[in-house]
């Protein structure tokens, strides 16, 4: 009995995550060799930290954010404006049959990483730890 995919609530199928990270190496390439004829993406340094595909491969979503952070809105801008030539570079890099329309959003992956670490540095919450770990000092399995 087959399944259907859209009813189970799993993670993004082999294919997506396949096709996501080649368009992923593809633009990090591009973007790296200056492919685009965008002089402010020419003066970035842009990082590609994943890339989303929908289920029909139809939609990728990069998510980006310039080396440092800085400029982070016009790198957003720049690539908007240069997303038909970034697409015909993916095109050319995959043998799909349709090219996925590109969508650009800001990586706040780095942001979640520091406000986590700041979380965990808090004394509060080092108090809370340390409490926790006395408890499963006394022998208690429970």
């Amino acid at each position: 009995m087959s399944q259907n995919r859209s009813s189970r609530a799993s993670g993004p199928s082999q294919r997506q995550l396949r096709v996501g990270e080649l368009i992923r190496r593809t633009l990090s390439e591009v973007l790296m060799r200056g492919e685009v004829h965008n002089d402010e993406l020419g003066a970035m340094s842009i990082t590609v930290g994943e890339v989303r595909v929908s289920p029909d491969l139809r939609i990728a979503t990069a998510y980006v954010l310039p080396l440092g952070g800085e400029g982070a809105k016009e790198a957003l801008a720049a690539l908007n404006r240069s997303k038909g030539e970034l697409r015909h570079h993916v095109a050319k890099a995959m043998t799909l049959k349709f090219a996925p329309e590109l969508r650009f959003v800001l990586d706040e992956t780095f942001d979640r990483m520091d406000a986590t670490r700041r979380l965990l540095a808090d004394e509060r919450v080092q108090r809370d730890i340390a409490k926790r770990d006395d408890d499963d000092d006394d022998g208690d399995l429970g």
